[in-house]
């Protein structure tokens, strides 16, 4: 389903879009967020260029990055944040989830 910018669940800062722009390999890859069981705190955000979707997706095209959801993702990262953040020990893309009851020490994973 083919979404506004204002519609799509997750809100993507002008610097995680340009990051990504610089990282894809293609002008056919699209950045795909999705949630996968796992990590320390139950589920476990996942980033990854792709070219392939499907009925349930949210497709939004942002400065000329196409960013996919697939539906079950989209519903539990309602209003989370997509950013890049460098900094001097560690740079890369970050996750700020509002929703989030618990995290673990990386970041990278969370639990409602």
């Amino acid at each position: 389903m083919n979404v506004s910018r204002e519609e799509f669940p997750v809100i993507l800062t002008d610097l995680a879009i340009e990051k990504a722009l610089s990282e894809r390999q293609t002008k056919d890859q699209y950045l795909r967020l999705a949630l996968q069981g796992g990590g320390c705190s139950g589920l476990q955000y996942k980033l990854d260029f792709d070219t392939n979707t499907s009925e349930d997706d949210w497709v939004v095209e942002v400065d000329g990055l196409v960013v996919v959801i697939d539906g079950h993702s989209a519903n539990l990262l309602n209003g989370t944040t997509l950013d890049y953040t460098t900094a001097l020990m560690a740079s890369g893309f970050k996750f700020i989830n509002p929703s989030a009851k618990r995290h673990c020490g990386c970041g990278s994973s969370f639990g409602y």
